[in-house]
This record gives structure tokens, C-alpha cells and sequence, in this order.
């Protein structure tokens, strides 16, 4: 059974908070999040790709990233995590810049171990309602957790058919 991805904007208009039912262990989800190679799978919207320039996986760790669109725009990211609790929850921090997309949240993803089954919240907080209208109206990020997080579960069932 798969759960449908749920995403709420109504409970705090700062924030989009999206949950899934993923049919794998919480290790082997906690892990995707974790190595370039993995991210490189799932992460982002349908029709994007990753390219991971630098991963330091560690609370004060940078992650520097490029999502290349469908429209063959490259979109500059970077990450900054806050806090890492191996394998229930990850805190980071995208700060925007000049180098990077003028996108600033806080998100934290926490793993919930279900037995066989991972229940992942990701909850992205905007510094208010009005930029994460923005976000949402120029980039679509509502439903690009939508489709990341859909993306995430086809790579998880290629890795536990293994």
C-alpha cells in the first residue's frame, strides 16, 4: 500500500508542510537523504536533475547543489544543516544569496518508523506568508514536494527490490 502524498498550507501560512508513507525501513529512507549519489535520484521536481558540487552531511555542514530545470535553467542551492539525528531527523536551512536562488526557508524532515514502513514529514517554514506565497506562485514548491516526494518513493522501491 502507498500512501498519496499529503501536502498542508493551511495550518500555518509561513509554511508547506508535506507527509508520505514511504514501503521502506526508516535507515534505508533516513539514507537517501544522506549520500549525493541517492539525491542525485529523486530530488526535485519531475523533469529535474542534480548535480551535487559539495556535501559535508554534518550539523554546520554546506550542501551546494544545481537543480537543472526541464527549460534547461540551472537553479544554484545551498544548504546548511543545522541538525542531524541519525535516522530520525534532519534540520537545515536554505539561506538564499547572491550566488544562489533568492529562495529562504527553514525545513525539517523527521522519519517516523513505521516497522517495514517510513511516515516522513518535511516541513519547510518561510520567513512569512507573503514569501512563501512567493515561492509557491514563482516555483511552483508546493507542488514540486509533490512530485519530489513521489520521486523518492519510485527510487526507495528500486533500492528495497534489490
Amino acid at each position: 500500500m502507498v500512501e498519496k502524498n499529503s501536502i498542508d498550507l493551511q495550518r500555518d501560512p509561513r509554511s508547506i508542510i508535506g507527509t508520505r508513507v514511504f514501503d521502506a525501513p526508516r535507515q534505508l529512507v533516513f539514507s537517501a537523504f544522506t549520500d549525493p549519489k541517492h539525491l542525485a535520484q529523486w530530488w526535485g521536481p519531475d523533469g529535474f536533475t542534480l548535480t551535487t558540487n559539495s556535501h559535508d552531511f554534518r550539523p554546520g555542514g554546506v550542501w551546494r547543489f544545481v537543480m537543472h530545470g526541464p527549460d534547461g535553467r540551472d537553479y544554484q542551492n545551498r544548504v546548511t544543516y543545522d541538525e542531524i539525528v541519525p535516522p530520525e531527523r534532519i534540520a537545515y536551512r536554505h539561506a538564499g544569496g547572491d550566488d544562489v536562488e533568492p529562495v529562504q526557508f527553514n525545513t525539517t524532515i523527521t522519519f517516523e518508523d513505521l516497522g517495514a514502513k517510513t511516515r516522513v514529514i518535511w516541513h519547510g517554514r518561510f520567513p512569512s506568508a507573503e514569501e512563501r506565497a512567493r515561492v509557491i506562485k514563482e516555483y511552483g514548491a508546493d507542488k514540486g514536494l509533490v512530485q519530489t516526494m513521489a520521486r523518492l518513493a519510485e527510487h526507495l522501491a528500486t533500492l528495497v527490490s534489490r
